[in-house]
């Protein structure tokens, strides 16, 4: 096969397999809340609350700062030609009762093979490689974040973004593993466009121990590039409900979240149903955590997940691990926390 003739099925596919989506889960960011398998939109009592539920300002704590890193490789170990993704997310959040400030660094890579069904396809160089589809998305998200209590029992609370985003796609025979492929398109430079954004979120109290959350993200469903690296922000919106006891030397929290809408991700359809739990022990300066979640969409599948925290003074480090049959879930992460 010619270069040329190489050259102009690389362009028709690029057309074909070009996907407008971009799929950013709850559970990217948020080292506690992925420790509880992503129940968290009834937590959300840390910074980590511009994330997941702008109404948990009025809810937690007095000052809160979280420094936030995670990495996905999803599945653990992909085959070559994929399907497979590579994540990883920077976060720095501040909270006070009132208003938040955030910024969220994402950058995340795909592949897959060019074939609709699947299969490996049967274009190939001299080397033998397969096809594949390879895709790098990239998202800066600066935010500011309000909160305002309604009463004794609701509080809303609203995030207003500035969304800077960019995706590069290429399509072709390419040698090499899955994970020096994903982690090469890490690297790359790609055209980045500036949107607004908004995220909405509320918080009911049921009583002083139980609360109900519901979170929307991407409310304007930011649009940014044209072609194959058009890229959508897609609305999502998930609701929670937590349960919370504590003493004077320590405190127990029960959650259980679900996806209201569906993401379209390079490993299929994914809408995640997730319960955790949080205790924290020795008067509080020790914290254990641990959660199930389920893929209720798609090919479905189970993920675990485990997580800690120790510290004093209100400076805690965070810790948590996610692993199963689900693999959009994947990861593990680590994060400092300074909450008063």
């Amino acid at each position: 096969m010619t270069t040329v003739v190489r050259g102009l099925i690389a362009a028709f596919l690029m057309m074909v397999c070009a996907a407008p989506a971009a799929a950013q889960m709850y559970e990217l960011v948020g080292t506690r809340a992925q420790g509880m398998a992503g129940a968290f939109v009834a937590v959300a009592d840390d910074a980590t609350a511009t994330w997941w539920n702008p109404a948990g300002l009025a809810t937690g704590a007095s000052i809160s700062f979280v420094y936030d890193h995670s990495n996905n490789l999803a599945p653990t170990d992909p085959r070559p030609e994929g399907p497979a993704w590579l994540g990883g997310t920077n976060g720095f959040a501040f909270t006070t009762p009132a208003l938040g400030f955030s910024y969220y660094k994402l950058r995340m890579s795909e592949m897959q093979p060019v074939s609709s069904n699947g299969a490996v396809p049967s274009v190939r160089q001299e080397e033998g490689a397969a096809a594949i589809s390879l895709r790098t998305f990239a998202l800066n998200q600066f935010g500011a974040t309000f909160g305002q209590s309604l009463g004794g029992n609701l509080v809303l609370g609203t995030t207003l973004k500035l969304v800077r985003a960019g995706r590069a796609l290429s399509v072709g025979p390419v040698p090499g593993s899955a994970r020096d492929l994903l982690e090469a398109a890490g690297d790359l430079e790609l055209p980045m466009e500036t949107e607004t954004d908004l995220d909405l979120g509320a918080m009911f109290a049921f009583s002083p121990n139980m609360r109900v959350g519901l979170s929307v993200k991407h409310i304007r469903e930011p649009d940014l590039g044209e072609g194959e690296t058009r890229t959508v922000l897609e609305r999502q919106a998930r609701v929670g409900v937590a349960v919370m006891g504590a003493g004077p030397t320590a405190s127990l929290t029960t959650a259980l979240d679900y996806d209201i809408t569906t993401l379209d991700t390079v490993l299929g359809e994914v809408r995640h149903l997730g319960a955790g739990a949080e205790a924290w022990l020795f008067k509080k300066l020790v914290g254990v955590r641990g959660g199930l979640s389920a893929n209720t969409a798609g090919e479905g599948g189970t993920a675990w997940s485990v997580g800690g925290s120790a510290g004093s003074g209100g400076l805690f480090v965070d810790g948590f691990l996610t692993l199963g049959s689900d693999a959009s879930r994947d990861g593990w992460g680590i994060s400092f926390r300074l909450s008063y």
